[in-house]
């Protein structure tokens, strides 16, 4: 997976990141549905906010992210609105997951992940 620099009028950049995230008490709460509908509304801020998925792999109890973005964004400001969406959206639509005050561990782990191949995240 060959991928482009990223250009914008006063920059080029490749800026590769890797998540991870927990739900709070590392409960088991992306399973079935609940990943399916997780899944969808990591797309769309993503697509909305113009980074890049170059992979997503959800486990029932954390989930491994690695976006592409520009300079622009910081990681914690990525993360601030990857979790707060889909906490409110999640909490909103599945009666199980309401009771929380949060879905999300307030903690998260990032690096840079450079450029990475399909072999890396396998």
């Amino acid at each position: 997976m060959e991928q482009e620099y990223r250009r914008t009028k006063t920059t080029v950049s490749l800026i590769n990141y890797h998540f991870v995230f927990c739900p709070r008490y590392r409960r088991k709460v992306l399973v079935n549905r609940v990943e399916e509908r997780f899944r969808q509304l990591v797309e769309e801020i993503c697509q909305e906010n113009d980074w890049i998925i170059l992979a997503m792999e959800v486990m029932p109890d954390h989930c491994h992210l690695f976006l592409n973005c520009l300079p622009s964004n910081s990681p914690s400001d990525i993360m601030a609105r990857v979790k707060g969406v889909t906490s409110r959206r999640l909490r909103q639509e599945f009666k199980h997951l309401s009771h929380l005050p949060s879905l999300w561990t307030r903690s998260f782990f990032v690096s840079t992940a450079g450029n990475v191949s399909s072999e890396t995240i396998k």
